[in-house]
């Protein structure tokens, strides 16, 4: 699985900005998929994963309510809908996708990797 991330950007504190990770492979239906961040100065971090129907979802305290998750299996493609954006939201946001069907928390549990989408957000 190859996996490319698109749609970061720099947007204004309150906006929103919609990532898509587009993957090649006919397994993408049966994968987990999650996307993680990196801020500068920071470890990479958990920030959302989904299921392989998009019946499960699961998100870091921080970006609840305001980050949804959500994949198109007709599309190979996850995306991770940012809103209410947060001078702290600013990252390097990586897709990865896990050879289990269920959400995956721990990025130990990713096998491939995206290159990574920089978010820029000013206060």
């Amino acid at each position: 699985v190859q996996l490319q991330a698109s749609g970061g950007g720099l947007v204004q504190a309150g906006g929103s900005l919609r990532l898509s990770c587009a993957a090649t492979g006919r397994t993408f239906s049966t994968y987990g998929m999650g996307w993680f961040r990196q801020a500068p100065g920071k470890e990479r971090e958990f920030v959302a994963a989904i299921d392989w129907l998009g019946g499960s979802t699961y998100y870091i305290d921080p970006v609840k309510g305001r980050f949804t998750i959500s994949r198109d299996n007709a599309k190979n493609t996850v995306y991770l809908q940012m809103n209410n954006l947060k001078p702290e939201d600013t990252a390097v946001y990586y897709c990865a996708a896990a050879s289990v069907s269920r959400t995956v928390v721990s990025e130990s549990g990713y096998d491939f990797w995206g290159q990574g989408t920089l978010v820029t957000v000013s206060s």
